[in-house]
């Protein structure tokens, strides 16, 4: 078996990729303070065509130099836009329609194998800071909260791992 070169990967251009049909799948990101997990949410962001990203209170925007080192490009690719509130992201995403998704350790949280989407909807995902998680206030407001199953000696993921796995696994479930 060989390993392919990057001009065997097919990949779009920019251009091509902001005409692309996308996942539906959003991503709201919820105070984050690490400039490489938000560049790293960029390329997962890219890799998968979701539609968006939101970047919210403390959460550093394009361009900077630590977010690029990271996302190697994709803050071009990716639509994103910063809002402070991140409550009204929530709210103004609820209006058309779209599933709003905590990824938070809860009561009740939804492990994320059992989760179920449904091909037709659209869907928003937040990740919350690197200490703190999804703030309370976030976590009422959205349709559901998922958790991630772990099961080793840590409490959590970090939070470019967690969205990762949680992009990954929407996406496969959204393209059967």
């Amino acid at each position: 078996m060989r390993k392919l070169k990057n001009s065997e990967l097919n990949r779009l251009e920019v251009e091509a990729f902001k005409k692309a049909p996308k996942t539906p799948i959003t991503i709201v990101l919820d105070n984050i303070r690490s400039l490489n997990n938000i560049g790293s949410v960029f390329r997962t962001a890219d890799a998968f065509l979701i539609e968006k990203i939101y970047l919210c209170g403390i959460t550093a925007t394009p361009p900077h130099k630590d977010i690029h080192k990271t996302a190697l490009g994709a803050t071009q690719s990716v639509d994103w836009e910063y809002v402070e509130n991140t409550a009204q992201v929530i709210d103004a995403l609820k209006e058309k329609g779209v599933i709003t998704v905590s990824i938070e350790q809860a009561e009740n949280a939804t492990m994320l194998d059992q989760f179920e989407v449904e091909p037709t909807n659209r869907y928003a995902v937040v990740f919350g800071n690197e200490v703190k998680g999804v703030q309370q206030e976030i976590v009422s407001k959205t349709d559901h909260v998922v958790e991630i199953p772990q099961f080793g000696t840590k409490h959590s993921l970090n939070i470019s791992v967690s969205a990762g796995v949680v992009i990954w696994d929407l996406f496969a479930k959204l393209s059967r």
